[in-house]
């Protein structure tokens, strides 16, 4: 009986698909957390959280960009310094997942390296355009594009239905929506005003 299911057996797992779902997990742990269905003048969140509570990784991927000096200025307030100290990712499912206004990033968080789901990317903290303000995580998912594009890597699709399916354990997945705000905007949209 074995024998003759074995062909069927080795057919099954043949056709089956050779990677499973992206397994997505809340960028925050350890830590309570509130955050809101809006933010300010684009799609992002913010995660209200402790002073060093983690930011980790959403989903498996390669640490595109990261910054680790604080440069922005309020006497200018240029956008491409609001973020702070920041990591972002390129997910295994092609999606740019950006946090921002961290107060550290580990040493081993460079360019290119390749991170799990959950993997320590920094820690919340209050930098850049977020100094004196309630720390929290400036939490943005767009799609990749060169380096200093800081207008779409902050944020083009509205984070908090992602958020809360991976808060209650659910892989929702953002590809659909950000490849729809893509190809309605443009790879490299204007930088706003």
């Amino acid at each position: 009986m074995i024998k003759r299911l074995l062909p069927l057996i080795f057919l099954l797992f043949s056709i089956a698909p050779a990677q499973a779902a992206p397994i997505y997990v809340f960028p925050v742990t350890g830590c309570e957390v509130n955050y809101a269905k809006a933010h300010h003048d684009y799609a992002a969140t913010d995660i209200l959280a402790k002073t060093g509570c983690k930011f980790v990784a959403p989903i498996n991927g390669v640490v595109d960009e990261v910054n680790r000096t604080d440069s922005w200025s309020g006497k200018t307030n240029l956008g491409i310094d609001r973020g702070g100290l920041y990591v972002s990712i390129i997910g295994e499912d092609g999606v740019r997942y950006y946090g921002s206004h961290l107060r550290s990033i580990p040493a081993s968080i460079q360019p290119g390296v390749v991170v799990k789901a959950g993997r320590l990317l920094g820690t919340i903290g209050a930098t850049g355009s977020a100094r004196g303000t309630a720390p929290h995580l400036h939490f943005g998912i767009s799609w990749p594009t060169p380096p200093q594009t800081w207008w779409v890597r902050r944020g083009e699709v509205l984070p908090w239905k992602y958020l809360d399916a991976w808060k209650a354990g659910k892989d929702l997945s953002p590809v659909k929506e950000v490849n729809a705000r893509k190809l309605k905007v443009g790879e490299i949209p204007p930088v706003p005003k």
